[in-house]
């Protein structure tokens, strides 16, 4: 009797990833993934059942990506400004790839309302500890609402900006919050 195959759950992702950003949010099917995975579309079944579950799963990784990246910036509980410095930071650092694989998963999530719900908790979390009676958590709304509007402005192709402007960009931002 030959070995069973296994199949690799993150290569799974990977590809459904890439379709995506390379093809658009309309292109990554169950079909498509298995394609690009170069599996069939029972095998990508097995790991996701559907392409909710594999949306699902897909924000999950980005999820433990963003939370060791705020991890490495040092943020205390509980503490907005922290949180949002953090958040302004990750975003103004992240790669070309992440860049890439966040607009891809962002556009996965307009084609399926359940992971949306995934997002909207996830964004909640991020502004839960600003205190929006005072200024200073208004500035702190401010600056989180301005990075990630420049974010999808520029993934979307609605704005073209370079390098060299993204990095003033956030400088402005880090320089709403003092």
């Amino acid at each position: 009797m030959g070995r069973r195959k296994t199949i690799d759950w993150d290569a799974v992702l990977e590809a459904a990833e890439r379709v995506s950003a390379t093809q658009g949010s309309s292109a990554m099917t169950i079909d498509g993934v298995a394609e690009a995975a170069g599996i069939s579309k029972g095998g990508v079944q097995s790991c996701y059942a559907n392409k909710e579950a594999l949306i699902e799963a897909m924000l999950d990784r980005w999820a433990l990506l963003y939370d060791s990246q705020i991890e490495q910036v040092g943020v205390r509980p509980g503490n907005g400004r922290d949180a949002i410095n953090a958040h302004v930071t990750v975003t103004a650092n992240e790669t070309a790839a992440s860049r890439s694989k966040s607009a891809a998963l962002f556009g996965a999530l307009l084609q399926s309302p359940d992971p949306l719900k995934w997002t909207q908790a996830w964004y909640a979390k991020r502004v839960a500890d600003i205190d929006l009676r005072t200024s200073e958590g208004r500035g702190l709304r401010l600056a989180f609402l301005a990075t990630e509007g420049v974010f999808l402005l520029r993934f979307c192709g609605f704005i073209k900006i370079d390098e060299d402007e993204w990095k003033d960009i956030f400088e402005d931002i880090k320089g709403v919050l003092g």
